[in-house]
């Protein structure tokens, strides 16, 4: 696995949200030195500044060039929760550049994590929140459809919704988005109803699942939904907003997920986009709040796509909140009816 970073990640500072901390990102990377350590094959890679043509394709210039503007002159607030300082524009910036290099890398044959920071997934076309400045996984798909991807699938299984995923590709048929998310809670999106407009109805499917849920509950997602979604639409590229949040540990989020749960969500997906004959997918890294459970659940993704055989999920039926969105999307997905 090719893992895309740069020192710079240490240099943002959110004045607003103390979790997320400048030392998510040497914790990050000791899951990947954890993962080499067990015999894992790591090429670690630096990354650039990623292509203005992307980042424009998914935000407006005017809020880009304010994020520079406001960089430039020490910073600035973007919501009740999303501060930055100078030079963070240039490391959001790098974070999308990081993005877009393991897409690169994925449509090249080879897996790949970007480990960055800040995240993304809550940054809309015209806004930030959530701690995040620029949405790295919406430019990562700009970026590989500029490459010649024409289908790109994003699945987010941070334990937050990724609000500015969903709006930014919200009318787009040609962007699946598929979240599995705690709900309620922030940022408030995220309902099952919510399945795209216009050109894009059918194209996001979302799974809320109560706070308390278990891996149990997620693979009854992934097998319910995503997978069945995901083998139909045939993704060109698929992307991963890889938030360790829902981890038991998390101190934001409410969720019982292991640390290795999130292996097992890396090997399946592993395992569906060679049955499909996909490229290997490519890793975003999000939330994750508790800096050992951080470290832990990026070692596990590692060694779940370079490792691990597939989990022997199967979806019984049943679970409430996965049959209602079952039965919301059953109208633009065959493999669901």
């Amino acid at each position: 696995m090719r893992v895309y970073s740069d020192p710079a990640s240490e240099r943002h500072f959110n004045e607003l949200a103390r979790v997320e901390a400048p030392e998510r990102f040497p914790a990050a990377l000791a899951g990947v030195d954890a993962a080499e350590k067990a015999g894992l094959p790591v090429e670690r890679r630096s990354c650039k500044l990623a292509p203005e043509n992307a980042v424009l394709a998914v935000h407006d210039q005017g809020y880009v060039e304010k994020l520079r503007e406001m960089s430039a002159a020490d910073g600035g607030y973007l919501s009740l929760d999303t501060a930055f300082g100078a030079g963070s524009f240039e490391v959001a910036m790098l974070a999308s550049g990081a993005a877009c290099s393991a897409v690169e890398s994925a449509l090249s044959g080879e897996s790949a994590f970007a480990i960055a920071r800040p995240p993304g997934h809550h940054a809309g076309r015209d806004y930030g929140m959530g701690f995040c400045l620029l949405n790295h996984v919406a430019v990562a798909a700009a970026n590989a459809r500029s490459l010649g991807a024409e289908r790109v699938a994003i699945l987010d299984w941070d334990v937050h919704h990724g609000n500015g995923t969903q709006d930014i590709f919200y009318a787009d048929p040609m962007t699946l988005y598929l979240s599995v998310h705690q709900s309620p809670f922030y940022p408030g999106t995220g309902a099952i109803w919510e399945v795209g407009e216009g050109d894009g109805r059918g194209f996001t499917a979302n799974a809320p699942l109560p706070a308390g849920s278990g891996e149990d509950v997620y693979a009854a997602a992934f097998t319910g939904v995503f997978e069945p979604v995901l083998r139909e639409y045939r993704p060109d590229c698929l992307i991963v907003s890889a938030g360790f949040d829902a981890h038991a540990d998390d101190l934001l989020g409410g969720m019982r997920l292991e640390t290795e749960s999130f292996g097992r969500f890396a090997a399946a997906l592993v395992a569906l986009v060679k049955e499909i004959g996909a490229p290997p997918p490519a890793f975003v890294m999000e939330g994750g709040y508790d800096l050992g459970a951080l470290t832990d659940s990026v070692a596990a993704t590692i060694i779940g796509v370079e490792r691990s055989a597939p989990p022997r999920w199967g979806y019984p039926g049943g679970v409430k909140q996965i049959e209602q969105s079952r039965e919301e999307l059953a109208p633009f997905w065959r493999s669901l009816r």
